[in-house]
């Protein structure tokens, strides 16, 4: 229950009032340090790592972190009824109606000239759903499948859509002769205006349900949750749009269905960044390592591969993986991922450890960093600066 679940904000280390950035680092660090490759069998870890997740979640989309800074856990949580699938702007009210009915009431059927309206019997089609679904950064780079839960327009499945009771039937109206609209005239002192207005015995709809179907009340269709399976493609970014056809809300009159638009949001990784479809990641190794070379594991999206570091590398220095980054989303090609170096400098040394540091620094010359340049900004030791580029 939403009751035992921790602050979100608590659980990530930030207040209420933090950034977006703020929020992304702060997961980034909570996500880093839980990670289960870097715990193996910690349950307690891995229960943070998805307490993490879920927080995240919620405090970067503007609106979930609304409704859970306005009403907490229950404005989120889809078992309080009012944290359900409402994406970015989906369906959610369950009532069916149409803008023109709106308009209509105040202008009239006709608009100001009298303008020929659509059969209101015609079909039409479904409006579109939006929704928004939250995937880790692996699902992104390898592709996954996902269940949307939604709000939906169907067709009745007790009178398939004609708004009647079984047995029965609707019947044109013979006030429009279907229409849905009946002339006006109103005499005025710059003569008779012609206009049109919905049809009062029929409503606009051009038909008459005697009997109407109980389940939907004679609209034809209900609101209805259903979960849609979706394949999300490897290689998509954060934010991208994704279109379903068809899997929209579902036409009138037999008309065709709109479409499921969902906008797919991308979890940040602890130690990969994307650069459209290559990585990067620092990896940290030793002085000895750096300049002696050594053999790496090298953590990659397909898991950690051995790699060789060349004997004297330098700190900031990259290397590049050929073909382990991302998948393109055409799926002819992948990208790369560059591995960044840094030497770590130890922090506390001892006495015995400072002297042969000073040892080998004497043996390799080392000098102290006296830096002396002449007007053109050369150095004329030759040094540590080098020569400044013109």
């Amino acid at each position: 229950m939403a009751d035992n679940k921790r602050d979100y904000y608590e659980v990530l280390g930030v207040g209420k009032s933090a950034s977006e950035e703020e929020i992304k680092k702060a997961y980034r660090q909570k996500a880093k340090q839980y990670h289960p490759d870097l715990n193996p069998g910690d349950k307690t870890a891995e229960a943070k790592f998805k307490e993490a997740n879920e927080a995240y979640e919620v405090l970067s989309d503007a609106t979930k972190k609304t409704r859970y800074d306005q009403f907490g856990h229950a404005g989120v949580d889809p078992n309080y009824g009012a944290g359900g699938a409402g994406g970015f702007g989906g369906f959610g009210g369950g009532v069916d109606f149409d803008l023109s009915d709106i308009l209509g009431s105040f202008f009239g059927s006709g608009g100001f000239g009298g303008a020929r309206q659509a059969n209101p019997n015609a079909p039409r089609r479904g409006e579109d759903i939006r929704e928004r679904v939250t995937i880790s950064f692996e699902e992104a780079a390898k592709g996954c499948k996902r269940t949307v839960e939604t709000q939906r327009i169907e067709v009745c499945s007790e009178c398939g859509g004609s708004g009647a009771a079984k047995g029965h039937s609707p019947r044109t109206c013979p006030e429009c002769n279907g229409k849905g609209q009946v002339a006006s005239q109103q005499r005025t002192p710059f003569g008779v205006i012609s206009t049109s207005k919905a049809c009062p015995k029929c409503g606009g709809k051009g038909k008459i349900i005697e009997n109407p179907c109980q389940k939907c009340r004679g609209g034809g269709r209900v609101s209805k949750r259903v979960k849609i399976e979706i394949n999300i493609p490897a290689g998509i970014d954060d934010r991208q749009i994704l279109n379903v056809r068809g899997e929209g809300h579902k036409g009138a009159n037999g008309g065709p269905a709109g479409d499921l638009q969902v906008a797919v949001f991308v979890r940040p990784h602890p130690f990969f960044e994307r650069d459209g479809f290559d990585v990067w990641c620092d990896v940290a190794v030793s002085f000895a390592q750096a300049a002696l070379g050594a053999s790496l594991m090298v953590p990659t999206l397909d898991g950690k591969v051995k790699w060789e570091l060349p004997e004297g590398t330098q700190p900031g220095e990259v290397f590049i993986l050929k073909g382990r980054g991302i998948q393109n989303l055409n799926g002819k090609s992948k990208g790369n991922q560059f591995v960044r170096i840094s030497v770590e400098v130890p922090k506390k040394l001892n006495e015995k450890q400072r002297g042969m540091i000073r040892e080998l620094d004497s043996e390799l010359g080392g000098k102290p960093n006296e830096f002396t340049a002449s007007d053109d900004g050369d150095d004329k030791r030759g040094g540590l600066f080098g020569k400044k580029k013109k």
